[in-house]
């Protein structure tokens, strides 16, 4: 089997944040990164399913410069190389049609995706990504099967709904799914892994290469607000007193 991965590089998660001098973005300069955790879910189930049925994982980013290392990280995890679309685009229309035109030429039999990412958490990606390529997708997935185990041609996922449901759906292959946070337990890079990861390709494309036009899809935040630090008392006083912080607590601080 062939699984692509799609990943993305966020902030890391005890980074302390500020909002950047043009106040559109956060200041990125000083920060480190890391993969995004769901997408690192999607990774170790791709990775125990090439386990089993055989085959190549290979890792998606689309992103600046930098993005190279995160790659490289999920190299070391086992992934056997990687796809790195250099571009500047923030929106989910335009990273979801990066890769889907990258990843047209791979024909892929299974595309995972984590839910959502950790920094603007659209969860749209995957979905998106889907519709490009006119492949069946499902999202929210708790277990994936690949049907039957010498030749797949379908997939059968378990995938939560509300309330503690689940629907369990059975799709043809190729298919693209998003995978939920927990499914299994994320392995370690090892020193060997870091090792081999230097020496596996990471192939680069342009937005040109692709044939996606900067600017083409794009959205703009025209501004990034810190939640303001606010103070207030009220006091009650008189008979009514109770009966009125009753009620605040109720209708406004909603405790009760």
């Amino acid at each position: 089997m062939k699984i692509a991965v799609a990943i993305k590089q966020v902030p890391l998660r005890d980074s302390a944040l500020r909002v950047n001098t043009a106040r559109t973005w956060i200041d990125e300069d000083n920060l480190s990164f890391e993969i995004n955790e769901p997408d690192a879910y999607a990774l170790e189930e791709a990775l125990q399913l090439r386990e089993k049925h055989g085959g190549e994982v290979i890792v998606i980013s689309a992103g600046p410069a930098r993005v190279s290392q995160t790659i490289r990280e999920a190299l070391a995890k086992g992934a056997d190389r990687g796809i790195h679309v250099e571009s500047s685009s923030a929106d989910t229309l335009g990273i979801a049609a990066s890769l889907a035109a990258a990843l047209k030429p791979e024909s892929p039999d299974l595309i995972l995706t984590g839910l959502q990412s950790d920094d603007l958490g659209y969860g749209q990606t995957g979905v998106i990504l889907a519709e490009l390529l006119d492949l069946p997708s499902s999202t929210i997935i708790m277990r994936v099967e690949i049907q039957p185990l010498d030749q797949p041609s379908k997939v059968r996922v378990k995938r939560e709904l509300e309330d503690g449901w689940f629907q369990h759906i059975e799709m043809p292959l190729p298919a693209v799914l998003t995978i939920q946070s927990g499914l299994n337990k994320l392995r370690y890079a090892t020193l060997m892994g870091i090792k081999k990861a230097k020496t596996k390709e990471i192939r680069r494309l342009s937005a040109s290469d692709v044939g996606v036009a900067a600017g083409s899809h794009s959205i703009s935040l025209q501004r990034v607000y810190l939640p303001e630090r606010t103070k207030q008392t009220q006091l009650f006083e008189g008979a009514g007193a109770a009966a009125k912080l009753v009620e605040k607590l109720k209708f406004e601080a909603r405790v009760l």
